[in-house]
């Protein structure tokens, strides 16, 4: 029988990014160590876990100064068909959005995230044709610290109220849900990224709801 497979659409923490020591910083954790690799361990070989994490992703608003590649909404169709058949596709999105320069609200992004798993679930790309199953994650919350500071000035209190947000959004539209605040912080290096030890507790903790989710009837 071959392997579920599971698509985990993010950001920079999904691809690995360390805490940046100063602008154009780029060191990435080992690939063993990220999250995503941490999961699959965890679900074993039952479970393809593809990761595409992309650093500045956005949920669906197109980047002024990074560029319009960076919206997830943008992406997430041609990565859908590109892996499919998908059985689940994990959003672990909506840090990016915390940036100043959008000037959102976090219901506003919390919608973002909604807008791209309904547009998951009116897809093809799940098993036999039929869309795949969804869950939302929320993201770590964001401090303003370091070198990233004057990109997400006034960051925390929105970072802050977006799990409850998501939340509500996946129990309204029978939507998995997990929230990383419950096992992880950033690092305070620069209040956007995560050590090892983040990304440890992150991948066993997902790893366990992405377990109860697809067993649920």
């Amino acid at each position: 029988m071959a392997p579920r497979s599971l698509l985990c659409f993010g950001d920079s923490n999904t691809h690995g990014t360390l805490a940046m020591r100063h602008m154009g910083d780029r060191r990435r954790l080992a690939k063993p160590e990220r999250w995503t690799s941490v999961m699959g361990e965890a679900l074993g070989p039952e479970w393809n876990v593809i990761a595409e994490g992309h650093p500045g992703r956005t949920t669906v608003f197109e980047d002024p100064i990074e560029g319009v590649h960076k919206s997830g909404l943008r992406a997430l169709p041609a990565l859908l068909e590109s892996h499919r058949p998908l059985d689940l596709v994990l959003i672990i999105l909506g840090t990016n959005d915390l940036k100043a320069r959008f000037g959102l609200t976090a219901f506003d992004i919390a919608l973002g995230v909604q807008r791209l798993a309904l547009d998951t679930r009116r897809s093809d790309s799940g098993p036999d044709g039929q869309p795949p199953k969804v869950m939302l994650v929320a993201p770590v919350a964001a401090l303003e610290s370091g070198c990233l500071a004057p990109i997400f000035e006034g960051c925390a209190p929105k970072s802050a109220a977006l799990p409850g947000h998501l939340g509500q959004i996946a129990a309204a539209n029978d939507l998995g849900f997990v929230d990383l605040n419950a096992v992880a912080q950033v690092d305070p290096l620069d209040g956007i990224h995560l050590d090892a030890q983040a990304h440890a507790a992150i991948g066993t903790h997902v790893a366990q709801a992405v377990t109860e989710f697809m067993t649920q009837d």
